[in-house]
């Protein structure tokens, strides 16, 4: 009997949630079905609005639930899809919605919600959740967790890889070209998040499809330079971050936004993802070869054209190149997760977390 997992991510930029049905050859997923559901944009408003300061318990109670619920619904969806019955599932790996992040706060703490109780009940399958916080209890930052299953997939040896994730949050993996070397990796700042909230209050649209209106603008360098002051963009790693310290408060900070017309204030968030990350890898790994874009982000062409012309002469290119594709990393990841925990092997590295040990990383629902 086939033992296969399901990996389940949702990402910050609220959109959806993505799921996998993974098969390991060793250490090698092979993804047989995935499928994303967009949440309804009523749901994504009360995600949203729960992403807030001033949200209320009794509302992040409802829609833990709620989205418990659309996670076992999605599950078996995939699974009837697959033509899989659920028994030949060892595990569900859900990184769950991440709600609120502050790793560097006095009592550093970090709460995805989706009830893995609902997971599992609804389901029949053991269902592994929670993957940060044991990872926080060790000293860590909870994130980025992703570059521990870049390691295991996209390390080459003899080659400097980059493995960039643009989600509502950038993030780099850096792989030397030798597994003697650490593994680094952190949150480079805004992904998706500014430029798909602006859309959202300009266009009255979720993103700005394929960056055409930022390519329509002009990149305003004093505004650039403004943004790029920020504190976070100067902290070494291990570092992460989140919708809660990236948003539209952040972006109406800096008066200068609101004297440009929208589609250059557009061309200059898309210059800022690409520039964050760029930066972030010419400091941190100037020796890089190949640089492999995963994430909603590699659909915008005019983000991957900035990103292709900062990181040069190094090579830009998807994720699919290597084996997976850009859309279903993540998700995969959880899968790989899950099984590591069920394996009682470590799920973080201390080297990307900051954290002070390898520890196993997730609760087990059955």
């Amino acid at each position: 009997m086939s033992d296969f997992y399901i990996g389940l991510m949702s990402g910050t930029s609220l959109d959806g949630v993505d799921a996998v049905l993974v098969k390991f050859d060793r250490n090698r997923p092979s993804c047989i079905v995935a499928h994303t559901e967009p949440y309804t944009a009523t749901l994504r408003d009360a995600l949203l609005e729960l992403c807030q300061p001033d949200a209320t318990v009794g509302k992040m109670m409802e829609l833990d639930v709620q989205l418990g619920k659309l996670y076992a619904q999605q599950i078996r969806q995939l699974l009837v899809t697959a033509g899989v019955p659920p028994p030949q599932v060892k595990a569900i790996g859900s990184h769950g919605q991440t709600i609120y992040h502050r790793p560097n706060h006095e009592h550093p703490s970090t709460l995805q919600i989706g009830d893995p109780n609902i997971i599992a009940h609804h389901t029949g399958i053991t269902t592994v959740a929670d993957f940060r916080r044991r990872d926080m209890a060790a000293g860590g930052q909870g994130a980025p967790l992703v570059p521990v299953f870049h390691e295991a997939v996209f390390r080459q040896q003899g080659e400097n890889r980059i493995v960039v994730n643009i989600g509502g949050i950038s993030n780099i993996t850096i792989l030397a070209d030798t597994s003697e070397q650490p593994v680094a990796g952190f949150d480079t700042g805004p992904g998706n998040v500014l430029m798909d909230g602006w859309a959202a209050r300009h266009l009255k649209k979720p993103m700005d499809k394929d960056g055409a209106w930022a390519a329509s603008g002009k990149v305003d360098m004093e505004l650039l330079i403004e943004m790029l002051r920020d504190p976070f963009f100067r902290q070494p790693p291990p570092k992460s971050t989140g919708r809660e310290y990236f948003n539209h408060n952040w972006l109406q900070a800096h008066a200068r936004v609101s004297t440009l017309a929208p589609e250059d204030v557009a061309a200059t968030l898309c210059e800022l993802t690409a520039s964050c990350i760029t930066t972030a890898i010419h400091q941190q790994a100037p020796r890089t070869t190949r640089i492999l874009v995963c994430g909603g982000g590699v659909h915008n062409s005019t983000l991957l054209h900035r990103l292709e012309k900062l990181a040069a002469p190094s090579i830009v290119e998807s994720s699919i190149t290597s084996g997976i594709d850009p859309d279903w990393v993540e998700a995969t990841a959880f899968a790989w997760l899950a099984r590591q925990t069920l394996e009682g092997l470590p799920g973080n590295l201390p080297s990307v977390t900051g954290a002070e040990q390898s520890v196993v990383t997730g609760g087990i629902y059955r």
